[in-house]
């Protein structure tokens, strides 16, 4: 009847009709503006043929059907307001239209039905689901809300206050949610799920008042009820309100929205929810959460560009080896092993084994106290790992991750006995932080088959990690660590060497400036307190004693060495330096410019220490005030500055890969977009303005002339 690139038409018996989404240009359904335009045609043909008595909605993908990609959304963050509601009203009136039909529809739910996805099959009469599928509307985690009608219809199918619950959380329901919610009207296994929903379409088809029941629920709206569900649906609003920070402004939207929809008819409804969807827009939070999902599938097309640039490559990796056991090395044979890959673990101590897989017994063990694993598969997947103190044992590695102790002479030791050890093929790579990859790779044969594989720490938490690229790395070195990060389920962002790489190289440039902030006189809880205000996870003094005063002084030295012109103490005694000779390693000793307490959870607790805060006192300035305002300039101008000259050195490919490393990393603002949409917030021409300001400070406030040359012609970054 109809087949187009998104979705056909087919005649089935009996009067009834098959509208199956079948995207041939992209792995998953997307209800965007193209599948739109073919439901519309669709819906022409419905609308004309008094002989079709009923419609099943299905999809021949694994997954129903989700919403337009991200970066469709971003550009609709950028539409002039008249573009943003025609475009707005085209996907509403697509589905007002399916939900008027005059015969009955009904949905059959299989896999994931997400965004737009979920739109639609709230526009339909009846809904069947699978009992392994899932709906959701996670609009709000990206800063957005529904704005096809969702807000309407949800609250009107199920109750108001768990409606609000599912738009705010964001969060995936399970199909027997939905069907206690009384979203859907029946669950059916995979193989009975066609033969359910065709059955219920022949009910309805023989019974009008069942579908007509359906629709009249959604067009009717709340006004006057009272009791219980009012009551439950403002204490559900408080909750809201208490969760959500003005930084993450669209679950209190959507509470305000629902407040007052949900007392207007249908079309007075929809007009509200189209109203507060383009305000949001507007906003530099939305903009920048919707630019990081741009950014982030981004990063993965890129490495997936790279993987797929090596035909073959794909799918070929299964055994990795893991040089340097303890905490670190136990992390990452962790990781490799929830993922599965098999992996020989090797230390020169059977001490050190002995830590490192007690370290991984330990993550496992906390999958199973969460229920994401059973105890006996916890034991299987142990199993994966193999211990051992020979070095011949690595041969049959495809992949080696050095992470032995950050020691120049000692690692090219391990990687050149290791070389011999391997086959021609095999690609080794260090898990170093600052250490050179091109220095390293000078006591290799084969420095093609090297590279930098910088993970983060703890590693099964943290989602980043540095594929770093000497001068002498392959592009099939580069490629199989790519496919074997994807593998590991981490975000990898290849980076070119230089010290620090990239996430240290910006992080150390602002620590600096937070130590000559110090110097100065500040005040550094003050300074954490701002600082946490202004969106990071912990000040720079709390960041200070997680990563280690011990660590953090070996890395200083690594990029004064690297980089001298901008890496400059001269005389300056550093606070952290004072900190380190008294022996306060921060929360690795219990105590830094904070002491630690284990408190309940068994998690180090922050408290003051007035010993750290005269010890930082005996080598700064006299006390003075600072605003809060020149606490993040000083701060986030050299992160700023140095990044710049990363991304006209080639360091990193784009400001999205950029962007997406620290967030990922080292935890910078989401809701800011990272730093490359900070410098477009702020305006190079005042961040040039800034630079001058504090250039007499050190060579790290300064900036470029390309940069300069940039503001001058009022370049941006992004949009």
């Amino acid at each position: 009847m109809y087949r187009g690139n998104t979705l056909h038409l087919a005649a089935l018996e009996n009067g009834v009709v098959e509208l199956c989404f079948d995207n041939q240009n992209h792995p998953v359904n997307r209800f965007d503006i193209s599948t739109a335009r073919e439901i519309a045609h669709v819906l022409e043909h419905l609308e004309s043929r008094s002989d079709i008595r009923g419609l099943m909605v299905t999809s021949s993908k694994s997954g129903f059907l989700s919403g337009a990609d991200s970066g469709a959304l971003e550009s609709l963050c950028y539409a002039s307001r008249a573009s943003f509601f025609e475009q707005i009203e085209f996907m509403r009136n697509t589905l007002a239209r399916l939900e008027a039909l005059p015969l009955p529809s009904v949905v059959v739910i299989q896999g994931e039905a997400l965004d737009g996805g979920v739109d639609l099959c709230l526009a339909c009469d009846c809904r069947v689901m699978s009992h392994a599928a899932s709906i959701g509307l996670p609009q709000t985690t990206l800063g957005i809300i529904p704005s096809f009608g969702a807000t309407l219809r949800l609250p009107r199918i199920i109750d108001s206050a768990v409606a609000l619950q599912w738009i705010t959380t964001g969060e995936s329901q399970s199909a027997e949610s939905a069907l206690a919610a009384g979203l859907v009207d029946t669950l059916a296994s995979a193989d009975m799920l066609r033969d359910r929903a065709l059955a219920l379409l022949s009910e309805c088809m023989s019974d009008h008042s069942l579908w007509v029941a359906a629709r009249q629920q959604k067009v009717v709206s709340e006004n006057g009820v009272e009791g219980d569900r009012s009551v439950l649906f403002e204490a559900a609003q408080r909750s809201v309100e208490d969760a959500f920070s003005e930084r993450y402004p669209a679950p209190k939207v959507v509470a305000e929205l629902l407040k007052h929809s949900v007392l207007l008819g249908s079309s007075d409804a929809q007009k509200l929810e189209a109203e507060a969807g383009f305000q949001l827009t507007r906003t530099p939070q939305v903009r920048a959460l919707v630019g990081f999902r741009v950014n982030e599938q981004y990063l993965t097309e890129v490495a997936k560009s790279r993987i797929n640039g090596l035909p073959g490559l794909s799918g070929k990796i299964t055994h990795c080896g893991v040089i340097g056991a303890g905490i670190m090395g136990g992390g990452i044979a962790y990781q490799n092993v929830i993922k599965g890959y098999s992996v020989t673990l090797k230390d020169i101590q059977q001490s050190a084994l002995d830590l490192g897989l007690s370290e991984a017994s330990k993550l496992l063990r906390k999958g199973v106290d969460r229920g994401a694993i059973s105890s006996l598969e916890s034991s299987q997947t142990l199993a994966k790992i193999t211990p051992t103190l020979l070095s011949k044992d690595m041969h049959g590695c495809q992949i080696i991750v050095e992470a032995v102790i950050e020691n120049e002479a000692i690692k090219k030791s391990v990687l050149a006995q290791l070389e011999d050890d391997v086959g021609h093929e095999t690609v080794i790579s260090s898990n170093t932080s600052t250490i050179s990859i091109d220095r390293l790779a000078s006591a290799l044969k084969r420095p093609e088959n090297f590279c930098g594989l910088h993970f983060f720490n703890p590693v099964h938490a943290m989602p980043l990690v540095e594929i770093v690229r000497g001068p002498q790395s392959s592009d099939r070195s580069v490629a199989i660590l790519c496919e074997y990060v994807l593998g590991l389920g981490k975000k990898p962002v290849v980076v070119n060497d230089c010290p620090g790489f990239l996430v240290n190289r910006v992080l150390f440039a602002m620590l600096f400036g937070f130590e000559m902030l110090l110097a100065e006189g500040a005040d550094y809880r003050r300074i954490d307190a701002v600082m946490e205000n202004w969106g990071w996870p912990m000040g720079p003094a709390y960041l200070n004693d997680v990563i280690g005063i011990d660590t953090l002084n070996h890395c200083y030295a690594s990029m004064i060495e690297g980089l001298p012109e901008r890496f400059d103490k001269g005389e300056l005694t550093l606070p952290s330096e004072a900190l380190f000779k008294a022996n306060r390693l921060g929360q690795k000793n219990g105590v830094g410019y904070y002491q630690y307490r284990v408190n309940a959870k068994g998690r180090p607790e922050k408290q003051l220490d007035e010993e750290a805060a005269a010890i930082v006192k005996s080598v700064a300035g006299s006390r003075r005030d600072v605003s809060d305002e020149e606490i993040v300039d000083r701060l986030m101008l050299p992160m700023a500055m140095e990044m710049v000259r990363c991304l006209e050195e080639k360091i990193v490919g784009s400001p999205a890969e950029a962007d997406v490393a620290l967030i990922y990393g080292i935890g910078f603002p989401k809701f800011r977009g990272g730093i490359c949409r900070w410098m477009d917030q702020i305006g190079a021409l005042q961040l040039c303005d800034l630079s001058d300001r504090y250039a007499r400070i050190s060579a790290l406030y300064g900036t470029t002339k390309e940069f300069r040359m940039r503001a001058k012609r009022g370049a941006r970054w992004y949009w």
